[in-house]
């Protein structure tokens, strides 16, 4: 990787992408076999992105992700140590006795999944990158304007130089502003409530079993990591996030047990608790003129079903792939074609997983009759009907 604050004007690259997270990262590391000159403009200091900060999140890991960060060269960077399996996932809903359960046999591997924090993710992702000679990081830096041309779109810094490239990629999170600046809208959903998450110690064994409580007002998750520790989600309203944040350790502690009907028997917190809002997002248009968005930026998933990364990672693949067939083809990659096949495939894979699971998170939480009895029927039909299982065990592969 290159570093250098100090580039000409009018520098040109194939590909700029605007957004240093995960996605961005990613994406770049995908053209590590090509010849193709990419940017990556992020408003952080590299130290940030190289050695980012612990935020509670733990993510959850497909098969078919695992695949694609191998092909990156970024799988083999991470310790096992680090490393925690998921051999099935449970779904409850409130004090019913039924539930959905799926295990590893039933998609035919050792396991369902992967779990791994999500800084670490990051840090062994910029690893890779550094290593890569044809990639130039721009950091401390943001875009403040795209002016897109028939052969090149031209990127106004804030340091008020410029560079050209034939491709923009919008990277930079699901509120993005470069989205934004290309006139793209999305859809907006906010749910009025917080995810607090956190990494809590606890007396049973959480025996590789990933956890979904639904309460109604409140949702608890729980993750299985190294040892017995697991990651904590719990999704509940504005007030209540306030009240948590605020508890002192062993009042939390307490809390938790509660909430968990003492699953877990003892529980203690380990580390910081953090905050984020719950607001989804469904870009209308994943293309424009020589313009792409990825990641986030492109689809921003409620974290119910644990898909955010593990969709952004098979969008990024896509978008990757139809480049590389277009350099191959010796075609414009950032030509109407190539784009739309993109955004056609994109939709294709993540619109029923946006909006089927915005839908679960409406029935899950409303506290009305009528919907607490679908609960329970979806529970016992999906569990027992074998093809509407399978839909959902085609997602974990």
């Amino acid at each position: 990787m290159n570093f250098n604050k100090k580039r000409e004007n009018n520098k040109v690259f194939d590909i700029v992408i605007v957004g240093a997270g995960p996605a961005g990262i990613a994406f770049a590391c995908g053209f590590a076999d090509t010849n193709i000159k990419i940017a990556i403009i992020d408003k952080l200091p590299n130290a940030a992105i190289s050695n980012p900060k612990v935020d509670g999140r733990e993510i959850a890991l497909t098969h078919q992700s695992v695949e694609i960060l191998k092909k990156l060269n970024v799988w083999q960077n991470f310790s096992k140590k680090t490393i925690s399996t998921i051999k099935e996932a449970r779904i409850l809903d409130g004090d019913s006795r039924y539930f959905l359960n799926f295990n590893h046999q039933e998609i035919q591997k050792e396991n369902l999944g992967y779990l791994i924090p999500n800084h670490l993710i990051k840090k062994n992702l910029y690893k890779r990158l550094k290593k890569l000679s044809n990639i130039t990081l721009i950091d401390k830096t943001e875009c403040l304007s795209i002016n897109t041309g028939e052969q090149y779109s031209s990127i106004t810094l804030s340091n008020r130089k410029k560079i050209k490239t034939t491709l923009v990629i919008a990277a930079d999170s699901r509120f993005s502003k470069i989205r934004s600046k290309m006139g793209i809208p999305a859809f907006v959903r906010d749910f009025n409530k917080d995810m607090i998450v956190c990494r809590m110690e606890h007396e049973k064994p959480h025996k590789n079993i990933a956890y979904e409580f639904f309460r109604y007002d409140q949702t608890q998750a729980s993750l299985p990591y190294i040892k017995n520790q697991s990651g904590i989600i719990t999704t509940t309203t504005k007030d209540l996030t306030s009240a948590l944040m605020k508890m002192k350790k062993n009042e939390f502690n307490k809390e938790m047990e509660n909430s968990f009907n003492n699953f877990f028997g003892k529980m203690k917190l380990v580390g910081k608790r953090y905050s984020y809002p719950l607001i989804t997002t469904y870009t209308k248009q994943f293309v424009s003129d020589r313009f792409a968005v990825i990641g986030d930026a492109a689809v921003g998933m409620h974290p119910v079903t644990a898909h955010g990364f593990n969709l952004s990672l098979k969008g990024l693949d896509i978008l990757t792939n139809e480049i590389k067939n277009a350099i191959k083809d010796r075609i414009d990659i950032g030509s109407t074609s190539v784009l739309k096949n993109y955004q056609t495939k994109l939709h294709f894979a993540a619109g029923p997983v946006y909006f089927a699971t915005n839908s679960i998170v409406n029935l899950y939480s409303s506290t009305i009759l009528p919907a607490k009895l679908t609960r329970q029927f979806v529970l016992r039909f999906v569990n027992t009907v074998k093809p509407a299982k399978q839909t959902f065990l085609n997602m974990l592969k």
